[in-house]
């Protein structure tokens, strides 16, 4: 029995440690190519924000679309021109449908992952990693990203660096730490699932939602939420995605908000939304697991 429980104990262990910040903060030196060096926090920016924010936008605008049949409640206390683009964007997508598939197909709602394809052209999707002992991972699972494509995002609650979070950090191998302090809690179990369900509660306007819960469950309506599977590289295993950080802006639309996959921990009306999506460092094929760096020195 003893016996059983350590093999327990160090199955957990060989899949905890790669995502566990003291022991690749011990390895560092072992493992050079896991380091990412930023000369200045200002210049942490594989592409611009606009460039980030852009097929941000298309893939939600995608979405709800897809789903615009289950938009009535929203559309309702949309302004009137807000209305209208929506309806001008429904008509020119039908066109397209007509022109593409036959009328019976026209008439289907499209599977989230599929309306990701056919806007992005690719799909990424968790699966066994390739990582001896690292759990899940995070794969490119149809298409093909080039490089400088936002891949994913990393979902969880937002806590300034002076909010509590000890609770929550315990045994928590999904938190994400950015350059200025301010900590990303992506675990979609316990009490972090918990506390990321009562601040979208919270934030809820009438039927608009700030936020979406949907990655904590297996139906996610956005299926770029899955960044915090993503697995640390190796001195085999080259980084192939970054982090980058970004500030959702003030005009962000707020009928589009319901995909974005965080939400702060405290209202605040003052502070942007921090996200955090995922950065190809280089073109990536069909099959390829995503893997990343950690770890970002600021000298």
């Amino acid at each position: 029995m003893p016996g059983r429980l350590l093999r327990g104990l160090l199955q957990r262990w060989r899949r905890y440690k790669y995502r566990f910040v003291p022991w690749i903060a011990l390895n560092l030196s072992h493992n050079p190519r896991t380091l990412r060096y930023v000369p200045e926090e200002s210049k942490d920016k594989v592409i611009s924000d606009e460039e980030v924010l852009g097929p941000l936008l298309k893939v939600f605008q995608a979405l709800f679309l897809n789903d615009f049949t289950r938009q009535s409640d929203i559309l309702t206390v949309l302004p009137e021109p807000v209305k209208l683009k929506y309806q001008d964007l429904l008509a020119v997508q039908r066109q397209r449908v007509k022109l593409l598939e036959n009328r019976r197909q026209e008439q289907s709602v499209f599977k989230p992952e599929e309306v990701i394809y056919k806007t992005l052209g690719f799909v990424v999707a968790r699966a066994t990693s390739s990582l001896i002992s690292a759990g899940k991972g995070v794969f490119v699972t149809k298409g093909f990203v080039p490089k400088g494509s936002v891949v994913s995002m990393y979902p969880g609650t937002v806590y300034q660096k002076y909010e509590p979070i000890f609770f929550q950090s315990i045994g928590n191998s999904f938190i994400f730490r950015c350059l200025d302090g301010i900590l990303i809690d992506g675990n979609d179990k316990g009490i972090s699932k918990v506390v990321y369900r009562s601040c979208n509660g919270r934030d809820q306007l009438g039927p608009l939602k700030m936020s979406d819960t949907t990655w904590l469950t297996a139906e996610m309506h956005n299926p770029l939420a899955l960044g915090q599977y993503v697995n640390n590289c190796s001195n085999d295993r080259a980084a192939n995605v970054c982090y980058q950080e970004f500030d959702v802006p003030a005009v962000f639309p707020v009928e589009l908000k319901q995909y974005l996959p965080n939400i702060p921990y405290s209202y605040d009306k003052q502070s942007p939304l921090r996200c955090v999506v995922l950065i190809a460092l280089r073109d990536i094929k069909q099959g390829e697991e995503l893997f990343s760096n950690y770890y970002t020195i600021v000298s």
